[in-house]
C-alpha cells in the first residue's frame, strides 16, 4: 500500500525537511503528539479497529481521526521508515496504576529509531501520559521533554529490559517495561482485537482521550474532562451533556465526529451512570 508521506506531514502541521536526522524525528514527533489525540471512539462505540496502513490513513490522515497506541504508532513508524530511518517496532508492558509485582501482557507498542549510530526510544501512543520527544536509549538518565521530564532504568540485572518513567507531581512514575525484540504486524492484531472487544477492557467501557498541547495536557475519561499544567496544577469540569462533548472532542482534542451519530446515546450513557 502507498503512503501518502505529504498528507501525513499535511495533517500534523510539520514543514521541516524529509531527512533522518534527530531534527526531523524530534520535530515530527512533538507536531503528531500535538496535533493527534489518542482516543478509543472506535471500541467504545462498538466499531473495528483495523491496523492496515489504507485504514490508517484513511481514519487518521484524511478523516481528522485519533487511535490509540497500534494505530498512532504503526502510522509515525510507517511516515518515519518513508523519509529513511532505521525503526524497530517493540512492545511494552504497561505498569502504570498497577501493583508492582503485577505482570501485565504486551499491549503496548514503541519505536527504537536509529538516528547516526545513537538509537532512540520514540512513542506518539501513550495517552495522557505520551512522549513528546524521543529519548536517547541510555538507562539512568534523567532527560528533558517539551512536558514532564522522562527517564530509563534498567529494574533488572543482567536482562535488557527497560522501564520507561515520568516525573509527576514532584514522583517518578512508571509508565512501561519493554526490551528491544523486533514485534510485527501479526504480533499486535491479537492484543489489538482484545482490547477492542472483550467485554472487561477498559476501552469497550470507558471513553478515553488525551492530547499534549503546547502547555498543558488534556484528558478526557468518559464525562470529566481535566487540563494539567506543568507546574502541576489542574482543571477539572465535568461535561453535562453531548453538545459538550462534542464541542471539547473537536475544539480542544481537534478531532473530526460528525460521522459518528451513535456517540449522542453512548454519551447520554456515561451521564446517566455518572448521576444516577
Amino acid at each position: 500500500m502507498d503512503f501518502d508521506l505529504d498528507a501525513y506531514c499535511a495533517r500534523i502541521g510539520f514543514r521541516g525537511a524529509h531527512k533522518p536526522s534527530l531534527e526531523t524525528l524530534a520535530g515530527i514527533h512533538r507536531s503528531h503528539t500535538a496535533t493527534i489525540a489518542f482516543e478509543n471512539l472506535d471500541p467504545f462505540l462498538g466499531r473495528p479497529v483495523h491496523l492496515d496502513i489504507a485504514s490508517l490513513q484513511r481514519k487518521i490522515v484524511h478523516g481528522g481521526r485519533g487511535g490509540w497506541c497500534f494505530e498512532q504508532n504503526l502510522l509515525f513508524s510507517r511516515a518515519l521508515r518513508e523519509i529513511g530511518f532505521e525503526v524497530t517496532d517493540l512492545a511494552a508492558r504497561v505498569v502504570w496504576n498497577a501493583a508492582g509485582d503485577a505482570v501485565r501482557p504486551r499491549s503496548h507498542m514503541l519505536l527504537l529509531v536509529e538516528v547516526h549510530g545513537t538509537r532512540y526510544v520514540a512513542d506518539v501512543g501513550f495517552g495522557g501520559q505520551t512522549l513528546t520527544y524521543p529519548l536517547r536509549l541510555e538507562a539512568d538518565v534523567e532527560q528533558i521533554t517539551p512536558h514532564e521530564p522522562f527517564r530509563l532504568l534498567r529494574p533488572f540485572e543482567n536482562r535488557e529490559i527497560f522501564e520507561m518513567q515520568s516525573l509527576v507531581g514532584g514522583n517518578w512514575r512508571p509508565l512501561y517495561r519493554f526490551d528491544l525484540q523486533e514485534q510485527f504486524l501479526a504480533d499486535y492484531e491479537v492484543t489489538n482485537w482484545y482490547l477492542s472487544n472483550h467485554p472487561q477492557s477498559p476501552f469497550v467501557n470507558a471513553l478515553v482521550a488525551a492530547r499534549a498541547d503546547r502547555d498543558c495536557r488534556y484528558a478526557l475519561r468518559n464525562t470529566e474532562f481535566t487540563v494539567h499544567y506543568p507546574d502541576g496544577s489542574t482543571m477539572r469540569r465535568s461535561l453535562g451533556g453531548v453538545a459538550e462533548l462534542r464541542e471539547v472532542l473537536e475544539d480542544i482534542f481537534h478531532l473530526t465526529v460528525r460521522d459518528l451519530p451513535e456517540l449522542d446515546a453512548a454519551f447520554n450513557r456515561l451521564v446517566a451512570s455518572a448521576n444516577p
